[in-house]
């Protein structure tokens, strides 16, 4: 982000209030995963795990802050992002925990992450800071959360290793992008593909909830995989079939 802000002056306020609203975040990440480990007694290493992700992550989004142009202010809207990605990293944190207790905190910490995801949008909308960079931030926060609660279903034994394909759908699709260009291409707005994604996290959070027992948590998480993949599905065929008409752009997920 340095070099993007001495490149272009004007990035050089935005960078600022990005990185140092970046360290408050990781300040209330340190004092609320502290929190957590020893409430639940968590593993030593949880705090490291969960600032480990959220550092990592800030930082490989920081580096597309330029599309935030031509907006010289984080925003409002991306503030709750950064909220939700902090949120989001506790989750991870709790990756490679050997006790059953992380089930709960990891089901409210996901449902808050899931009702934060509809007020970073609207405040974009409603306050005009809406920006390449915000859109992006949003959609892969919404990935890495998906990715979490699968790995971690998965961990719990909610679910086969075939959980794993939930979350990691999104990356399949990204990486096949560097193969076949044409999945590059922009998608149309889809209130399909918002609801689904919707109805995946809430698949997940059905089948990491305590009260939902094995089998009938597989049950729900595969229902939620079925509806992904159609989704997917009817995506890839739309940009195959256009796949000479349209100029490559950022895609839409």
């Amino acid at each position: 982000m340095a070099d993007s802000s001495t490149r272009h002056p004007e990035l050089r306020a935005l960078t600022q209030q990005a990185l140092a609203l970046a360290l408050l975040a990781t300040l209330a990440l340190c004092i609320g995963s502290l929190w957590l480990s020893r409430w639940f007694a968590l593993g030593g290493d949880f705090v490291a795990k969960a600032l480990l992700l959220f550092v990592c992550a800030a930082f490989w989004l920081g580096l597309y802050l330029p599309e935030h142009r031509p907006h010289q202010r984080f925003g409002p809207a991306n503030l709750v992002t950064l909220t939700r990605l902090a949120l989001t990293a506790l989750i991870g944190g709790m990756l490679g925990e050997a006790t059953a207790a992380i089930a709960w905190p990891a089901v409210i910490l996901a449902t808050t992450v899931l009702l934060l995801d509809g007020v970073d949008g609207w405040l974009a909308r409603r306050g005009g800071w809406s920006s390449a960079f915000g859109a992006r931030f949003d959609m892969e926060t919404d990935a890495l959360l998906v990715l979490l609660m699968a790995m971690l279903c998965l961990q719990l034994g909610k679910a086969g290793g075939w959980v794993l394909l939930s979350g990691g759908m999104r990356y399949l699709f990204v990486s096949a992008g560097a193969v076949w260009h044409w999945l590059r291409r922009p998608l149309p707005e889809s209130r399909r593909r918002k609801t689904v994604c919707v109805l995946q996290v809430l698949s997940l959070l059905a089948a990491l909830a305590p009260v939902v027992p094995v089998p009938w948590s597989g049950g729900v998480a595969a229902a939620g995989l079925v509806l992904l993949c159609y989704s997917f599905l009817v995506d890839v065929t739309w940009l195959w079939r256009r796949s000479d008409q349209l100029p490559i752009g950022v895609d839409s997920r």
